[in-house]
């Protein structure tokens, strides 16, 4: 579990380098950016599937593709959510709604572990059910402040639960189904990030840095994806969403360094989360301390 939670962090640490530096990235937008984000991982998940000797989980994605129907309409639709959720994640801090999205992500917790309670029968530790405690607290006064969610807030939170149930329940929770959802993205990736080049062509004379910061965007986003889909398929249901309280913590940070500010009544929502995630370093580093007393053993 605890190589889970590491990749999980890793993921967190990246996406929020991301969300910090797509405004260094003009002039392109935010549909440039999501189409840059899936050509670059299109190759390198494959390559990490053979480097990684997981070579056969793409042609065995593609067995079943051709052969269970229910796939035939789950990829394109996990395609889909997964590709609106890219394009959002870099559009926003470009639009000012970085606050919202990062909200939004508060949320996304929240409806994780209501979903492993209910759907898996999953429980919590004394600690977790404080982080949950607490996080709630920090998105219901957020919510009353607000007097109800906006559509980013809800798409974050409401979307990615229903991908990662999908994945699970179809067995298709590994990087080769992931893979196989980026692939069927190209069209429309294509079509954002190159068009009829024209554009391209214009943005990369005005700023010659993007032929080096694309590539780099694409590696470091390639790199958090997987390890995004790597933690989901190794953590429970409940633990994969409460980690995931790391990642708006660190976007919050990001949008406050992009110019964007906190009021005052919003402090308290902030405050709480981060109460969440020091209960949730805290139980980590609590367990790690009982496996070096008990000789370096460790449980399932």
């Amino acid at each position: 579990m605890s190589k889970g939670v590491l990749v999980s962090l890793v993921a967190s640490l990246l996406f929020g380098v991301m969300y910090y530096g797509s405004p260094h990235l003009t002039p392109l937008q935010g549909q440039d950016i999501f189409g840059w984000r899936v050509l670059f991982a299109v190759p390198l998940v494959a390559l990490m599937l053979r480097v990684s000797g997981e070579r056969t989980l793409i042609p065995g994605t593609l067995q079943r593709l051709r052969t269970d129907r229910r796939l035939w309409l789950a990829m394109p639709a996990c395609a889909a959510m997964v590709g609106v959720q890219l394009w959002l994640f870099l559009w926003a801090p470009l639009h000012g709604r970085a606050l919202q999205v990062s909200m939004g992500y508060f949320l996304l917790p929240l409806v994780m572990v209501l979903v492993g309670r209910v759907v898996y029968g999953e429980r919590l530790s004394p600690l977790q059910r404080l982080a949950v405690a607490s996080a709630a607290f920090g998105v219901g006064w957020a919510l009353l402040r607000n007097h109800g969610l906006s559509w980013e807030m809800l798409l974050v939170a409401l979307g990615y639960p229903a991908y990662f149930l999908v994945r699970r329940h179809l067995d298709i929770a590994h990087l080769g189904g992931f893979w196989v959802e980026l692939v069927l993205l190209l069209p429309v990736a294509g079509w954002a990030a190159i068009g009829d080049g024209q554009a391209l062509l214009q943005m990369l004379a005005q700023r010659p840095a993007l032929y080096a910061l694309i590539p780099l965007l694409g590696v470091v986003s390639a790199v958090a994806l997987m390890c995004y889909v790597l933690a989901a398929k190794m953590l429970s249901f409940s633990l994969f969403g409460l980690l995931t309280y790391v990642e708006p913590v660190l976007l919050m940070l990001a949008a406050l360094l992009l110019g964007e500010s906190v009021g005052q009544g919003q402090w308290p929502t902030y405050i709480a989360i981060w109460i969440a995630v020091a209960l949730l370093a805290l139980e980590g580093g609590m367990k790690l301390r009982r496996r070096r007393l008990n000789g370096g053993c460790s449980g399932p």
